[in-house]
This record gives structure tokens, sequence and C-alpha cells, in this order.
């Protein structure tokens, strides 16, 4: 079954990593050729999704230690010489030196990248640094990304995301630049030049920390990349890969449940071919609105559940649960809108079209209309949801349309790598973590074997999105314990290593 076109492109998708149209906007899954992606780590889990990451939410404790803002005057194009690129904007990042040894000592600096949402957001999401920072009496840092919180050039949101000459500077690589810069000169100011540092990132914050790595080599000693799918690029992995883990999620949770699912696009196409199919529909699903498509529904069906699997299989088991408890005999329609009806929570009919943020621009979305280009698309035959193709000539006219840019889709892949990615990083690269969760549909896009004894793969069949970084808590199962128990020793090695060497 192919899904198709409807007359409309919807807004760009709100968000993580890797991809899609990120979070500062209602999430528009849109039945179309061009499709944006689920959302990366970001503002995703905060917003919209709020409810969907509330467990992992609980499980974080507050940073106990007391954190010192500072800002450094950032260079706005690092990259040319022109008279613009000279101006500066206040970068903030942020850090506690409660543990640190000091430079005398030759203590490690730990540094998280903030990725596509305000640092403030992200502070209680890497749990893993400050966790840490005692036996490591390590310096924690917090950078934020530029076009985010008040790290934002130009003065001020509203001038920053005015059109794409001002958001001309929001690349993946003005970000690195910045970072680099920001940490040497925090190093010089500390009098800590001799001081290791490793770098963590978490989704699209991972793939800039594997990626600092190769590019600056001489200012980390080692990167942890978790969740990051940064071989989403340039075709390196199938279009329905994503939705490929999804549907497995649901799938391991519940047989009869995928296979209600899997049917339930064909039923409703069926139903509104019916007369008066339509509002037939609105009363299955408790529709706030009147329908002009059943396509409606599956916008807003399909990206609740893409989410759901990428950051809480407890609670795909429980949409399954309400599918599956419904009596027997129960339609295939009315059990998935009791699954619809968990999946919302509170009481109500189901508003599809949501809140939106009032059309203002996604720096994410910025950055998937130029950089950031990765092809998801579902299969019928390999998920649970109907076939769409990913079609660039769609995609492009949309961030013409939005943003006045058209697409590089081969850049990533230029600047950074990933085409023979084992064979490059075997000879060129060393020190980086590449951690995924397996129930982490972005996981199909990330390094999942080891390339060589220091760039490293570790997997873990039920974990999800970014979930080794954050807090620890004591109740955590075994296995999410022996995957940060493995990161920490590899870390603790680095730093060992440097020590050494450092010696000698």
């Amino acid at each position: 079954m192919e899904f198709s076109p409807v007359s409309t492109l919807g807004g760009f998708c709100t968000f993580l990593i890797l991809v899609g149209f990120l979070l500062d906007f209602t999430y528009s899954f849109n039945p179309h050729p061009w499709f944006p992606s689920p959302p990366l780590l970001g503002s995703a889990g905060k917003n919209r999704f709020h409810s969907l990451t509330m467990e992992m939410k609980s499980r974080r404790r507050p940073i106990s230690m007391e954190l010192t803002t500072h800002h450094y005057m950032q260079t706005l194009d690092h990259f040319t010489f022109t008279p613009d690129g000279y101006r500066t904007f206040p970068q903030r990042y942020m850090m506690n030196n409660t543990y640190w040894g000091g430079p005398q000592n030759n203590s490690p600096i730990f540094v998280y990248f903030g990725a596509e949402s305000n640092i403030t957001s992200q502070l209680n999401d890497f749990g893993i640094m400050t966790d840490h920072a005692a036996e490591f009496r390590a310096l924690v840092v917090f950078i934020e990304h530029r076009y985010y919180g008040t790290s934002m050039p130009f003065g001020s949101r509203d001038e920053a995301y005015a059109n794409a000459s001002t958001l001309g500077y929001y690349t993946s690589s003005q970000a690195l630049a910045d970072y680099a810069i920001v940490i040497t000169d925090l190093k010089k100011n500390l009098s800590a030049n001799d001081c290791p540092v490793v770098v963590l990132g978490g989704s699209y914050g991972g793939m800039l920390a594997a990626w600092f790595r190769l590019k600056y080599p001489h200012i980390t000693i080692g990167a942890v990349a978790s969740s990051a799918p940064l071989l989403y690029f340039d075709n390196l992995t199938p279009h329905d890969a994503y939705d490929r883990v999804v549907s497995k999620d649901f799938r391991d949770a519940s047989e009869s449940c995928y296979q209600n699912i899997r049917e339930s696009w064909e039923e409703m196409a069926k139903v509104e071919s019916e007369p008066k199919g339509l509002q037939k529909l609105a009363k299955i699903f408790n529709i706030c609105e009147s329908l002009s498509s059943w396509g409606e529904i599956f916008n807003w069906i399909y990206p609740e559940f893409q989410v759901t699997a990428q950051y809480n299989f407890s609670r795909v088991k429980a949409i399954c649960r309400a599918i599956d408890s419904q009596p027997p005999g129960t339609d295939t329609l009315t059990r998935l809108a009791a699954g619809v009806k968990y999946t919302k929570g509170g009481s109500g009919c189901l508003n599809l079209t949501g809140s939106g943020n009032g059309g203002s621009p996604s720096g994410w979305g910025w950055q998937t209309c130029t950089e950031m280009v990765t092809p998801l698309a579902p299969n019928d035959q390999t998920t649970m949801f109907p076939t769409s193709r990913f079609d660039m000539k769609f995609y492009s006219d949309g961030c013409r349309r939005d943003f006045g840019v058209v697409p590089r889709p081969h850049w990533i892949t230029t600047e950074f790598g990933g085409h023979n990615i084992k064979k490059v990083l075997k000879y060129f690269g060393s020190n980086i973590i590449f951690s995924n969760g397996l129930r982490d549909p972005y996981s199909s896009g990330s390094v999942l074997e080891n390339i060589s004894k220091s760039i490293v793969a570790i997997t873990t069949k039920e974990g999800v999105h970014c979930e080794d970084i954050v807090a620890a808590k004591s109740d955590d199962p075994k296995w999410l314990k022996v995957q940060r128990l493995k990161e920490i020793k590899i870390i603790a090695q680095w730093i060992l290593d440097y020590q050494i060497s450092f010696l000698l």
C-alpha cells in the first residue's frame, strides 16, 4: 500500500538527531514523498513529547553541584575574512569545578556539547558527566550551541532567524569551531593547557562530539557519541531503517498489536470511501475537528508512535496493552483508537492540529534544509506503516519555500566522511565511543560495530535514545549499569594513557 500525496506540505517537523525538522514546530507528518525526520534529543522530549519522556526524566537527578555561567565573545564566521564575519556574539557556557583537581594535577575536563536547544534545558540530560566528576577529579563544562538560548548572533532570536542571510552562519562546522575556541580559551585562562579534554554529546550533539574528535584531535583526547546517527546521510542507510526499528519495537511488545496497526491504514482508506466515512472515522477516534482525509489521523499517529519507540519502550508496551485489551470481536480501527487514546492521555477529543509555535522558524529545520539531509521514508513491506518515497525535489521545494535555500545532501559526508567509514577511521581516527540502545530507531544510522581497538561501539538490546548518558539511578537495570561502566572504563584508560605519555 502506497500513501498517496496530500495537497499541501505541513509545517516543518519539530525536532534529535537526525532529522526532520526539530522541535520548535508542531511535528506535522506529511504523507508525501517529502519526509521530515522524527525528533532528535533537543527540545523534543520537553515540549510536544513531554509526556513520552516523563519516565526518563524522573530518573534524572538535578545537578547538585553548583554551576557558574560565563560568556565568550565568539566570532560569527570562522571561515571567511569578510567584514561581517568579524562580528561577535556572546556564547554561553556553564561549568562546575567542585571536584576539579586543578591544572597542577593535569586533571581532566569533561565538555558537553550543547545541541539543538537552550543549554539550561539539557543540563540534567547528561548526568554521566556529573555522576563521575568526583572520581575523575574533573572540571565539568556545558557549552551552548550557537543560535540557541542566549548564544544568539545578531542580538536576538528574531534577528538571528530573520532570513537565510542571518541563518547562514548556523552550520555544524561553525559550531565545532566555536567549541574548539571556547575550550582553548578556557584552558588558557585556567592555566590548564596540559589538562586532557573529553567531549561528550547525545544525538546531534553526539555527532558533533565524534566529528570534533576527528577534526580537532589536538584539543580533545576522546569523544563519547551517544545515539549519534552520523550514517543517516547521503543514502548510507536505507530510508526505511528508522521505521523498521519502530516497527520491531511494537512487534516485540505484541505481535497482535503490530499486526493491528499495520492493517489499520488500509482499513482507514476503506472506511473513508464509504458514505459519511470521514464522519465515521472522526467518531471512532474522537477527533475535535472535521476531517478532509484519513491521512490527517495518520499524520498524528505516525510521529507519536515513532517518538514513543525512540524514547520509551515501556510506553510502547502500554500502547499495545490498550490495543490488545479490547473485547473479543472489536474491529481494527476501534482497537487502534484505544491505543491512540492512551498515547494522547487526558480527557477530551483529539486535536489533530496541535499548538505549534506560531510559524517561527526552527533551527533544526534550517539545518535539515541546508546540510543535515536525512532521508526517512517507510515501506509497507518492511515496516508497519504505509509506503512513501523520499522525493528530493519535493524536499528541496519545501526548503526553498520556507527558508529560501536549496539543500546540499552530500555535504556532510564530504565534510566529515561516512562512506567506507570502517576502512577510513581504522587508519585515521582513534578514541571514540559510539554508544547506542538498539530500541532507539536512530541506532539504525549509527556505528554499531567496533572499527578499531580505540573506536568502539557499545550497544544494548533494550536501550533507548541517549539513555546511557542520563544520570544513574539505583534501580537501573543491570545491562544499563554495565553499558555505563564500559564507557567509564574506556574514558579512564584514555586519561591514563594521556597522563603516562605526558610524563615520558
